[in-house]
């Protein structure tokens, strides 16, 4: 079979065995926001020489600006009940392809905000088999729109959002912090040092708009080069974040996510003492696998 992990701003599709693992990738910058809706001749182009039957997708691809929209499935959730939310539909210009798109999750709790996720549910389920067990686990998904999740017996029961990737990237292109920095955001240094500051100004008093404006004077007075910025700015942000939604009780987290960001998280976990396991982003893969076999149609 064939999954595809389609998002916003990027393609990601993975031709698997018969046992679920990856024989062949390909990756394009043909996500939501530069395929102009034309969904049905990007997906042919980007599978041409793959004709596997079955195509699994998920992530925005399912949303209301996707192609498709599949209604969320109600935590708490797990294999079973998100295989049996997803959508089978044909496309002329996949002409004997089964087509199938992953649900995505929605958490309502009683007290507090709702929550959504399209595409990161496909990981957790790629990662069932380390996930075993009756004991809750923690997994964090870095990103864009950073999620902070909890596992139970298999099932995801419950999560928290921050937005930190976009607000990172919002400040380091378009905010008066960037005037500090270097014009090329992509030649950013991971400075480990400077990301260390970031993360221990966070705990400080006065919060994290207080925090930020931190970042400005000290580059006005010189104890923080523009070349160090981007990474303290980082370790600041990821240090909130780590302040509001790191469950306390957690002393283990799973990482799952670019290696670059994951190394990241990691480095600000173990600050906190807390340990971690790293996945890589083709869980999306496995679990799509997981999904087809779990809805019969692998």
């Amino acid at each position: 079979m064939i999954a595809v992990d389609w998002g916003t701003s990027s393609f990601r599709a993975y031709r698997l065995d018969t046992d679920g693992h990856v024989l062949e990738q390909r990756h394009a910058t043909a996500g939501l926001l530069t395929c102009g809706g034309r969904f049905e001749a990007v997906l042919a182009q980007h599978l041409e020489g793959w004709n596997d039957r079955v195509v699994v997708m998920a992530g925005m691809i399912g949303s209301r600006n996707g192609w498709h929209e599949v209604p969320y499935v109600e935590s708490p959730a797990g294999a079973i009940e998100i295989a049996a939310g997803m959508r089978a539909f044909e496309a002329g210009a996949l002409p004997g392809r089964r087509l199938f798109i992953a649900p995505g999750l929605c958490h309502r709790p009683d007290a507090g905000q709702p929550e959504v996720m399209r595409g990161e549910e496909t990981q957790i389920v790629g990662l069932a088999d380390v996930l075993a067990g009756d004991a809750p686990h923690v997994v964090c998904l870095p990103g864009t729109h950073s999620k902070w999740v909890t596992v139970e017996r298999g099932r995801v029961v419950a999560w928290r959002t921050a937005m930190t990737g976009e607000v990172y990237a919002l400040l380091r292109k378009h905010s008066l912090l960037a005037a500090l920095m270097p014009a090329d955001a992509q030649q950013d240094a991971d400075d480990e040092a400077a990301f260390a500051r970031g993360l221990a100004a966070s705990e400080g008093d006065g919060g994290l708009t207080h925090h930020l404006f931190g970042v400005r004077t000290r580059g006005l007075f010189g104890s923080l080069s523009p070349e160090q910025a981007p990474a303290f700015l980082s370790g600041l942000l990821i240090g909130h974040e780590l302040r509001g939604l790191r469950p306390p009780h957690a002393s283990a987290v799973h990482l799952v996510g670019s290696s670059g960001l994951v190394h990241r998280y990691q480095r600000a976990l173990s600050a906190r003492g807390v340990s971690t396991r790293c996945h890589d982003e083709t869980l999306a893969a496995r679990g799509m696998f997981h999904l087809a076999r779990a809805a019969g149609f692998s």
